[in-house]
């Protein structure tokens, strides 16, 4: 798979330390409130992991799966296949997300766990991709890990047709590899 990286954006040490620090900030912001951490599976996962290891209080986990795609055709429609579990009525939610891109998924994410009665809901990305996002989308993360250039990243969770999501680290994928 090494082989199939253009260059390394992010080593594996890079986004431990990273991830410490955002680990912090949470733990500063809501170290008291009893959070719930929302995933949106599957890239969010390896990242997921690390930053609820990283929050070193009373916090609850849960995961949604949306998807906009029937077989390999995007309907232009989010279509929760996987809802959250927890009751959210006035608790304070924080989305972990691998990618913020074009923002259409995360959008609709936000707003779906308001409308589920939410005291607050903030975004934490490991990474944000501004060039990448949907113009009409007004959101924005609350919690970066970093921002990154409009590139085909995979790794550490992000994948290419399922593949290089357990790579340690964030690479750029060789074009050559997904333009086939």
């Amino acid at each position: 798979m090494d082989r199939d990286i253009e260059k390394i954006l992010f080593t594996e040490d890079q986004l431990k330390t990273r991830i410490a620090e955002l680990g912090e900030m949470l733990m500063k912001d809501y170290a008291d409130k009893d959070p719930v951490f929302v995933g949106v599976l599957k890239g969010v996962v390896v990242f997921y992991a690390d930053m609820v290891r990283a929050f070193h209080a009373p916090c609850q986990m849960d995961f949604m799966w949306i998807s906009s795609y029937e077989g390999t055709e995007s309907t232009g429609k989010m279509l929760v296949r996987k809802d959250v579990s927890a009751d959210l009525t006035g608790r304070h939610v924080v989305i972990l997300e691998d990618i913020f891109d074009t923002g259409r998924s995360l959008d609709f994410t936000y707003h779906h766990l308001l409308g589920k009665g939410a005291a607050s809901v903030k975004i934490c990305t490991l990474l944000d991709k501004p060039d990448g996002r949907d113009p009409s989308i007004t959101l924005k993360a609350d919690y970066v890990g970093f921002e990154i250039p409009k590139a085909f990243v995979v790794g550490f969770g992000l994948d290419y047709n399922e593949h290089y999501r357990n790579l340690p680290y964030v690479g750029v994928l060789k074009p050559e590899i997904y333009q086939k």
